[in-house]
């Protein structure tokens, strides 16, 4: 395949790593740049870029040209596309007002709760025509559980979801008590014993 300008959407934290998603600038269709044929996440160098003052850390807003080798889609995460492997480039921006051209509108986030058993899409019962949403929220509260968990609790199309966190802003956004847009980048994960688990990747 040839390289590819997506505008990122998510940088959240995946086994210490990173799991970048983001809206590819031509088609408007999801795109998750993964470092293997199992969706594995990127490491710190793979999810850098280069612009003409250096080389940084890959971060929502930008638009990001990357080289993608094969779709490799996986039933729980059809937007799966393994990286080439060559460095990224920057082309400039997004502005925060501009999210809105962005905006999925999906009756659901894959139901209601916060997981989608495996077996369900492994078997085809249940089928996940996408894994990643950008959606406008209302009600938005972040807050630690007992045990330290990052949860997101919000309301979306008159159903209340409570899912974990993965976005690596969460702590400050909550320690300076700073205010959201509630538009949320949503993502379904990987298999953990025995579910996919729906997951706030960014929080803007």
């Amino acid at each position: 395949m040839s390289q590819t300008e997506i505008v990122i959407l998510a940088n959240s934290v995946k086994h210490g790593q990173h799991c970048v998603a983001g809206k590819c600038m031509n088609t408007g269709r999801w795109i998750r740049p993964v470092s293997n044929a199992q969706g594995a996440e990127l490491s710190h160098e793979q999810a850098k870029y280069q612009n003409p003052y250096g080389t940084y850390g890959v971060k929502p807003l930008q638009k990001i040209r990357m080289g993608l080798s094969q779709h490799v889609p996986l039933p729980h995460q059809p937007e799966n596309y393994l990286i080439d492997g060559n460095l990224w480039h920057q082309n400039y921006s997004i502005g925060l007002s501009e999210l809105r051209n962005y905006l999925d509108q999906p009756v659901d986030i894959w139901g209601q709760g916060n997981r989608v058993q495996h077996t369900s899409i492994a078997f085809g019962v249940y089928k996940v025509i996408q894994s990643l949403y950008l959606i406008q929220v209302a009600g938005l509260s972040l807050h630690h559980t007992d045990d330290g968990k990052r949860r997101a609790s919000f309301t979306y199309n008159d159903v209340e979801y409570d899912l974990a966190v993965t976005d690596p802003k969460f702590d400050e956004l909550v320690i300076d008590n700073r205010e959201v847009n509630q538009i949320l980048c949503i993502s379904l994960g990987e298999e953990h014993n025995g579910y996919c688990y729906k997951l706030v990747a960014t929080i803007f």
